[in-house]
């Protein structure tokens, strides 16, 4: 009936779990995604601004569709410990917000709505460059060049 107790088996030397909090900066190819995304909405909010579409849609899908980005884009920022990744994801969370607040206020004016257009076209342009930061090797904690 009584068995003996196991030793713990110690960890296998050689490969380390995935610990660097990184998780744009260790993968350039996913800055330059962030940057062409963000610079495409970008253009999509000045392009609404010159041909004076100022609509904006009011209905449950849509906010429903702001909640799980947001969600998601927090969930994103809480977890990686990269400032630069943190403050991409948090651009982004912000914007979010704008466009769900906006999703809303069904009673928004014309002139609000052109200003919260330029408000998240700049927005967007500077989650862009942000994304940018994160091209590149992930600098590790502790690391010598």
């Amino acid at each position: 009936m009584d068995r003996p107790i196991e030793a713990p088996v110690p960890p296998v030397q050689g490969k380390r779990a995935y610990t660097s909090g990184h998780l744009m900066c260790r993968s350039t190819p996913w800055g330059i995604m962030g940057f062409l995304a963000c610079g495409y909405f970008a253009w999509i909010s000045f392009s609404r601004i010159l041909h004076s579409d100022y609509d904006w849609p009011h209905d449950g899908w849509t906010a429903a569709t702001y909640v799980v980005w947001i969600v998601l884009l927090v969930g994103l920022m809480l977890d990686t410990h990269c400032l630069r990744e943190r403050l991409f994801f948090g651009m982004l969370v912000v914007n979010f917000a704008a466009g769900f607040g906006l999703t809303l206020w069904r009673t928004v004016s014309l002139a609000q709505v052109h200003n919260a257009r330029i408000g998240t076209g700049v927005l967007w342009a500077l989650a862009g460059l942000i994304s940018l930061t994160t091209v590149g090797r992930a600098e590790t904690i502790g690391a010598r060049k």
